[in-house]
């Protein structure tokens, strides 16, 4: 998830067909600015084309009405409901640009989305996206039920209560498996092409979205779950405090984050680099904008090694591959996710709000990295272990030997 947030209210002063049809051609429109957030420097001129009335606005949506017509004239269950067509329409239409990441929120989607960015939310607790229409998990979250039931990045939910979820809108599917704390879901999950059945009761998932400490070796571990609405002043009250005690190293562990708002990442990264590029956005006109980091980190200096696996996605992608390309620390475990696009996040009038993929975004060497993700420079696996008392942190304890100046070896297969 790498986004804004853009809101902009209006009121709907008419209900005829000519002003429904306008509102669906203004679709984009809502939003003409861009609060502080992922984009802020997105070209003003995004989203102009969609504010003018087409020509052939006429013919164009002739089929549309038609069938509006048809809907409310002879469909055989009357009266039908207006909203619930409008949303179909829109949903449709963000549908045929074959974009998992464009898409439309209803208002209850768009309440939990937001509340998952500020801090809370009811559910098992992980990011998942569809792939191919199969719903597969980029992460559970740290502390959360769907952890502690086992659920790891790559997991396909293939049924929710007896539902089949393979080939549902995300959303959809994602309402079925969330819930209100203290009630039981039961999942089917693929993995590795075999069919697990797990009972999952749901909880309050609190993202404290930052955990730090200094190790026994005096090398300093610094874990980001992903970047919400409070996280760089989380981040930059841990570092201040892992600092004064002067330790040897430092370790980011951004394994299992599925990313966040790209302000925010950008305002982490600038405490780990010196000035220069972090990335760049690359909109569909052509025009690049690019984010930069000043002189002011915190821990620019300190030698420093980034944990990532396959659930390091989007803004963890961004961060990990701003400190790999300008040589700022080695990268250590498994290949990242591979999200390499920038979604813009409107509100709209119905309390819904639409998600749209506005550009794509680079390293510093401009590399892109959508679909095939960050290949580490160490490659170390975890173990399969029966027994969670025999668990090993293969991957932190590679960082932590790096930083010591022992060798370490990837033991890639």
């Amino acid at each position: 998830m790498l986004e804004t947030i853009d809101e902009k209210d209006y009121t709907m002063k008419s209900r005829s067909l000519y002003t429904l049809l306008t509102i669906f051609l203004l679709f984009f429109g809502f939003s003409a600015g861009y609060l502080l957030g992922q984009s802020p420097a997105a070209p003003v001129d995004l989203f102009g084309p969609a504010m003018e009335m087409p020509e052939n606005a006429d013919e164009v949506f002739a089929p549309f009405w038609e069938v509006w017509e048809l809907v409310h004239t002879r469909y055989y269950e009357q009266p039908v409901d207006d909203a619930l067509l409008t949303e179909g329409a829109i949903d449709g239409m963000l549908a045929v640009l074959d974009d998992p990441h464009t898409r439309y929120l209803s208002p209850r989607d768009e309440e939990n989305t937001r509340e998952r960015m500020d801090g809370e939310f009811q559910g098992i607790g992980a990011e998942v996206e569809s792939v191919d229409g199969a719903i597969t998990i980029v992460s559970p979250i740290d502390g959360s039920p769907a952890e502690a039931a086992g659920l790891r990045p790559g997991d396909i939910l293939r049924q929710a209560d007896g539902v089949e979820l393979t080939g549902m809108d995300l959303f959809d599917a994602v309402q079925l498996v969330r819930g209100p704390a203290g009630t039981a879901v039961s999942l089917i999950i693929e993995r590795d092409g075999e069919r697990l059945e797990v009972t999952i009761i749901r909880d309050v998932v609190e993202l404290i979205s930052v955990r730090s400490e200094v190790l026994e070796e005096g090398v300093a571990y610094l874990r980001i779950t992903q970047f919400g609405n409070r996280t760089s002043q989380e981040v930059e009250e841990a570092l201040t405090a892992l600092l004064a005690e002067n330790p040897t190293g430092l370790i980011l562990d951004l394994r299992r984050n599925p990313g966040g708002g790209l302000g925010t990442v950008v305002e982490i990264a600038d405490q780990f680099l010196p000035e220069g590029v972090v990335l760049e956005e690359e909109f569909g006109n052509g025009r690049i904008n690019t984010f930069e980091s000043t002189k002011k980190g915190l821990a620019e200096e300190i030698p420093m090694v980034v944990l990532i696996d396959e659930g390091s996605a989007s803004a963890s992608e961004v961060l990990a591959g701003a400190i790999h390309d300008r040589s700022r620390g080695v990268l250590i475990g498994q290949t990242s996710f591979g999200k390499g696009t920038v979604q813009t996040w409107h509100a709209l009038s119905n309390g819904g709000g639409v998600r749209i993929t506005i550009a794509r975004w680079l390293t510093p060497e401009e590399s892109w990295i959508h679909e095939v993700g960050i290949e580490p420079d160490y490659v170390i696996t975890l173990p399969e272990v029966d027994n969670p008392d025999d668990f090993v942190d293969t991957q932190l304890q590679a960082a932590i030997d790096y930083l010591l100046g022992k060798p370490i070896l990837s033991n890639e297969e």
